[in-house]
């Protein structure tokens, strides 16, 4: 199974990308599945479940949540999570049954970067990125030398906000993808390619495109 398990809609205000889109785009470059993960909110993770139709293809709602300690993946979630405290956040994804996952936690940028610092870990993530289409070669290297540290499972994720951006990482695994991350037999693959044209057209669509509309 191929899944890139880091996608943003409309619903965060760097991305331009509908529901309908994405799953038409990952379909055609070969992928079995994906997560929604739109910033601060599931809105997007819900509204492309209920637009996929396709059986055979996995629709994981969930969140990327901006956290005091950086950003958190939750996957497998229903239910927003108001909370931007790092340890109040995990906890809420846990009871919810989701999967937690660090984001690009060695991005050179400071706000998007994770601070891990005092913590164990394993006690609070389920998985690290370690391929982020966003992230620079150097910062996604730390982050496999992280998880393996910390005999944390590996996964990847495209952080796409735009079409072209879809299926640049892929985390691939047989089974499900819960089972896979439990017994770490997940493999990771990817390019940052596009990551700087990407970024440029969030920052464009963020902080000046939305604000004139």
């Amino acid at each position: 199974m191929k899944y890139d398990i880091h996608i943003h809609t409309y619903n965060s205000a760097c991305s331009i990308l509908k529901p309908k889109t994405i799953l038409k785009i990952a379909k055609k470059v070969g992928l079995d599945g994906i997560a929604v993960t739109d910033h601060n909110t599931i809105k997007g993770g819900i509204q492309t479940l209920k637009a996929n139709k396709d059986k055979d293809f996995e629709v994981i709602p969930g969140i990327e949540v901006n956290t005091n300690r950086g950003h958190v993946l939750g996957l497998y979630i229903n239910k927003e999570i108001s909370s931007r405290e790092f340890f109040s956040v995990i906890d809420d994804i846990k009871k919810q049954g989701g999967i937690t996952i660090i984001a690009h936690p060695f991005r050179l940028i400071p706000h998007l970067r994770s601070n891990l610092k005092g913590i164990q870990p394993k006690k609070y993530l389920d998985a690290v990125e370690c391929y982020n289409a966003r992230t620079s070669y150097f910062g996604n290297k730390s982050a496999m030398k992280f998880a393996e540290k910390f005999s944390l499972p590996k996964t990847a994720g495209s952080d796409a906000h735009f079409s072209f951006e879809i299926g640049r990482c892929i985390t691939s695994f047989d089974g499900d993808l819960i089972t896979a991350l439990k017994k770490r037999k997940t493999k990771v693959q990817g390019s940052n390619i596009t990551g700087l044209l990407g970024s440029t057209f969030s920052f464009f669509n963020k902080r000046i495109l939305r604000k004139v509309i």
